[in-house]
Parts: C-alpha cells; structure tokens; sequence
C-alpha cells in the first residue's frame, strides 16, 4: 500500500500546473509581441532590397543590348527584348541577356520600361507596394 501511494504522488509531480503553463504562454505573447513587428518590417525592406538589385541586373542587361543591338529597345519591344530576339535586326542580337524570364517585381506588380525615359535613356520602373505612381516608404516608386 506504500508503494502505491508514492506512485501515485509521484505521478502528480511529474506534470505542469495550469498556472505554469499560463505563465510560459504569458512569456511567448510577450517575446511574439516585441519581435513581430521588427520581422515584418525587415520584410519590407528586402522587397526593396531585391526590387533595387533587379533594376541593377536590368540596367547591366540593357546596356549589353545597346552593344550588340546599336540602341536600346523601344518602349513597344520592352524588357522582352532582353529574352527573346526582336523581329526585326535580330542577326545581331545576342542575348537571351538575363538568365531567366522578366520577373515581377517584389509585390507582383510588372516592371514598367519606357524608352526614352524621363531620368535617363531608358526607365525601368517598380511602383512599389500599392502598384501606383507616387508613395512613400514601401509604396514609393524604385527606377534605374
């Protein structure tokens, strides 16, 4: 009979008290609290990141284009130019000059390409977060 009494008090032992458990689920609201929003922020920051660094590898390809090509392409041929011969001239065109299909952006928007540019000989364009021209922060507009 002493033998099961200690079994018993000792299986008590083993578990958590509802009171515990509160106090744990208390401590990861908190932790989840401080550092959910500094995630999502950082969030915003690489789409920015990785929309500035397509630019760039836009920019490195157009200029390829232009060497081989003896112009940028037009408004109407577009980023398309960079993957797949134009119909016109296209002996000497060289390309494909990026790696993979003309992506969209960070937040699933098309990048916009007009030739001639108003910042440059040619613009390449995010409209960033909302997808309309203007904005500030994560809805500002990214160019080349």
């Amino acid at each position: 009979m002493c033998i099961q009494t200690f079994r018993s008090h000792h299986q008590k032992a083993l578990g958590f008290t509802l009171l515990e458990l509160l106090v744990v689920m208390v401590i990861i609201g908190l932790l989840a609290g401080f550092v959910g929003p500094k995630y999502f922020s950082q969030i915003g920051k690489s789409n920015v990141t990785v929309a500035k660094s397509q630019l760039q590898s836009f920019s490195k390809a157009l200029d390829a284009y232009r060497l081989d090509m003896g112009h940028y392409p037009s408004t109407e041929e577009g980023l398309e130019a960079l993957f797949s011969a134009p119909a016109a001239n296209n002996e000497k065109w060289r390309g494909p000059y990026l790696s993979k299909k003309i992506p969209l952006d960070p937040w699933g928007n098309p990048y916009i390409y007009r030739n001639p540019g108003t910042n440059a000989e040619f613009d390449v364009i995010s409209l960033g977060a909302d997808g309309k021209p203007g904005g500030s922060g994560d809805n500002a507009d990214l160019t080349n």
